[in-house]
């Protein structure tokens, strides 16, 4: 190892979406409190690993494994350290708790007087998520197209956005989302019940550093990260209060 790659800033990379920033700047504060200079990057799912792959960053915040981004990591998973889980994350679908507790399963979205109130749009977030991919198959083997609900992929806002707006108009809405995300601090979302097992369980998620890079992030800091736990109740919060600072919501106004 040089003497340039001994003192250049730790490059910490995360997923390209407002709960993986939060959790990352967890992990920085570590880093700078044993004095690494840090440097971020953000890209989508993909793209992120394959920048961990390439060597272009020394920590991933976070891997969701084994479900949703094992097949990414996986080509490379014998070149980095598994550090820490911190949190526990798992996908849903979901309805706002005014939507009646009768719809409690993905196949009664089916029902003819359920398919009549819901709105047809199942608006995701980017192709390479987890969640996305579970969602098209959800549309498929549970026969929803039939009946005139569709899939689409989008940005952040799209789905986030979209579902504020429904709540404000009191919608039936269904969001395929999951735990933790900025909206369960501000909503009680009851996940329908999905018996064919398509939305991967609950995955660990992983904080991950290349092997070459330990040495340089040094033992003291690799062990305060390996004790670093954050917990779905906590990352909830933290991404909320990141999205209020950042303005990344346009809320609804509050009724009067």
């Amino acid at each position: 190892m040089t003497d340039s790659d001994t003192n250049r800033a730790i490059r910490v990379g995360h997923i390209d979406l407002s709960f993986h920033d939060a959790s990352a700047r967890e992990v920085e504060e570590i880093l700078k409190s044993h004095g690494h200079d840090v440097e971020r990057s953000a890209a989508p799912h993909e793209e992120m690993f394959q920048r961990m792959r390439r060597g272009e960053i020394d920590v991933l915040v976070s891997a969701w494994l084994p479900a949703s981004h094992g097949e990414y990591l996986r080509p490379f998973e014998q070149e980095v350290r598994k550090v820490t889980v911190l949190y526990e994350p798992y996908c849903i679908w979901g309805v706002p708790e005014y939507v009646p507790a009768a719809v409690s399963d993905v196949a009664d979205l089916l029902k003819p007087d359920v398919s009549a109130r819901m709105e047809k749009l199942i608006q995701g977030i980017n192709p390479g998520a987890g969640i996305s991919r579970f969602s098209k198959a959800i549309i498929e083997q549970y026969g929803l197209a039939a009946a005139g609900y569709h899939f689409e992929t989008g940005t952040e806002q799209d789905c986030f956005g979209r579902f504020e707006r429904a709540v404000a108009e009191s919608c039936w809405v269904v969001i395929p989302l999951w735990h933790p995300q900025a909206l369960h601090h501000r909503h009680n979302i009851r996940a329908l019940e999905e018996p064919k097992g398509l939305l991967g369980g609950t995955d660990k998620a992983t904080l991950i550093v290349r092997h070459d890079d330990e040495a340089r992030i040094g033992a003291p800091a690799l062990a305060e990260l390996s004790r670093l736990t954050i917990g779905n109740t906590r990352m909830s919060a933290l991404d909320d209060a990141l999205r209020r600072a950042a303005g990344l919501d346009s809320r609804p106004p509050a009724s009067s």
